[in-house]
């Protein structure tokens, strides 16, 4: 029997740590699947456990000599020098131990969600230890080592021969899968993100539309620092139908970074639970209207991971159970468990305080600019359409 969806998961996938004291922290994940047992949302026969990628998968994104390299410094056998020319043992990425087996566990869980989608054992699949967007072919970029979603896509590409829509919703550009497919047209990439000209990577421009037989199915929505829910579900409900139909994929991808909240420390916009409720519900719609419900759905960034994460990265699973969204109270047992852990005041509700922040003075002027943007962005396919 078909399921609605699975959740992808072991204790495997926290392996991918930096260190104690670094932004990129799994331990997301176990709170918030806490957060969906404790609330009932989940049973453990929806869990499947991820596989580790083999060197022949990886290979279909990522340069040879970079997954060796990458292997040898989870041995302690890599050189500062040699490491830093392929983006490993920086700042952003520092080597840690076993580096190259935590990160192919990653990119297998994204590969066992692909696999129960595409051969029909579940409608939908979500891996929240995926969404690593910033590597490249052959170096490690912004706490990213290996590319899940790019190895998934080469993937569905060699294998079910299937027309891809990745959709990026993290505050930061979707640059290495961006650049991964920039003269395919078989991949559409949609990155809605806070622009470049105050945050990494700094890519991500509406000029960005892809190159060769490519060209055009590139998008990219770059919103102003400061939006606000409105602005930001304006430009990402208007976007995702649009370019949706213009491009007629076979399956949906999302990467569900968290990290446009206002709470979030390393970025700008001033998102709310608000828009995390509705992004997946959003990209469910657009599945079951365009691709027989295949949806596909990954991590990514989302650094406060105690007020924002859990809570962002469960509607994500409501949205593909159908659960309705939930109000109120969250489970007192998930509050009382994680709270003694946790070194800021957890929030009780599923819901944000209101107001969350002070009223913000540029509110019209950035709306109208992101409108602005949107308009310049989809400015190809709305002429295409006139044009027919």
């Amino acid at each position: 029997m078909k399921k609605d969806a699975v959740f992808i998961f072991s204790e495997e996938q926290l392996g991918y740590s930096f260190s104690d004291s670094h932004p990129f922290n799994q331990n997301r994940i176990l709170l918030t699947l806490d957060l969906l047992k404790k609330s009932g949302a989940i049973q453990d026969s929806d869990i499947i456990a991820p596989r580790m990628a083999t060197d022949e998968e990886l290979l279909l994104a990522h340069d040879k000599k970079f997954i060796e390299i990458v292997k040898k410094a989870g041995k302690g056998e890599l050189t500062e020098d040699v490491g830093s020319i392929y983006g490993i043992g920086t700042e952003d990425t520092p080597i840690f131990p076993n580096m190259h087996e935590a990160s192919a566990m990653l990119v297998g869980g994204t590969l066992t969600a692909v696999d129960e989608v595409m051969q029909g054992r579940s409608k939908y699949a979500l891996n929240l230890g995926g969404g690593l967007h910033h590597g490249f072919h052959g170096r490690a970029s912004g706490f990213c080592v290996y590319n899940d979603s790019s190895v998934a896509i080469k993937y569905l590409q060699k294998k079910y021969g299937a027309r891809v829509l990745y959709i990026d919703t993290d505050a930061h550009h979707g640059d290495g899968v961006q650049w991964s497919f920039y003269d395919d047209p078989t991949v559409c990439t949609l990155s809605i993100h806070e622009t470049g000209r105050y945050l990494f990577p700094g890519t991500g421009s509406i000029t960005e539309r892809g190159n060769g037989s490519g060209y055009g199915t590139s998008f990219n929505f770059p919103i102003d620092a400061f939006t606000e829910d409105e602005s930001f579900l304006s430009v990402y409900k208007t976007a995702i139908k649009e370019v949706t139909e213009f491009f007629k994929p076979d399956v949906i991808l999302t990467q569900n970074g968290a990290d446009a909240h206002y709470f979030d420390p390393l970025t700008h916009l001033y998102g709310t639970m608000d828009i995390y409720k509705e992004i997946p519900r959003v990209a469910r719609e657009i599945a079951e209207q365009y691709c027989e419900g295949r949806w596909i759905a990954v991590g990514g960034g989302g650094y406060d991971i105690w007020r924002v994460v859990p809570r962002a990265w469960a509607h994500i699973w409501l949205a593909m159970k159908n659960i309705p969204t939930p109000t109120g109270p969250l489970p007192e047992d998930w509050l009382s468990t994680w709270q003694e852990q946790s070194p800021v005041t957890l929030i009780p509700t599923w819901e944000d305080p209101v107001p969350l922040y002070e009223p913000i003075p540029r509110k019209d002027e950035i709306n109208e600019k992101n409108a602005q943007m949107l308009s310049r962005a989809l400015h190809m396919i709305r002429n295409e359409k006139i044009d027919k």
